[in-house]
């Protein structure tokens, strides 16, 4: 499976965006879905993840009510909408996916990982 991910830019404070992570490859199969970050200097976080039906869906503490995860299993595409960024949401932001239909809280579980696509939020 390959993963792409797009959408990151820069943007001001409050502002909005919305990222997508395309799959192409083995999409037959049953995956779960997360979204990464990492900032400079800090080590990689789970920012929100979704299972293979949508049903279930996780999220960090520090985007709960400001990000929104979603996938479109016809298109094989998952989005993380993202809304009121702040400054320090600003990171490298990585698609990743578990096989096996549902999504776990560690980064090495995850079997595919899409190159990142930066987010940069001004103040």
């Amino acid at each position: 499976v390959q993963l792409q991910a797009s959408g990151g830019g820069l943007v001001q404070a409050g502002g909005s965006l919305r990222l997508s992570c395309a799959a192409s490859g083995r999409t037959s199969s049953m995956y779960g879905m997360g979204w990464f970050r990492q900032a400079p200097g800090k080590e990689r976080e789970l920012v929100a993840a979704i299972s293979w039906s949508g049903a279930n869906t996780y999220y960090a503490d520090s985007v709960k009510g400001r990000f929104a995860i979603s996938r479109d299993n016809a298109k094989n595409t998952v989005y993380l909408q993202m809304n009121s960024l702040k400054p320090e949401d600003t990171a490298v932001y990585y698609c990743a996916a578990k096989r096996g239909g549902y999504y776990t809280l560690r980064d090495n579980d995850y079997d595919y990982w899409g190159q990142g696509t930066l987010v940069t939020v001004s103040s």
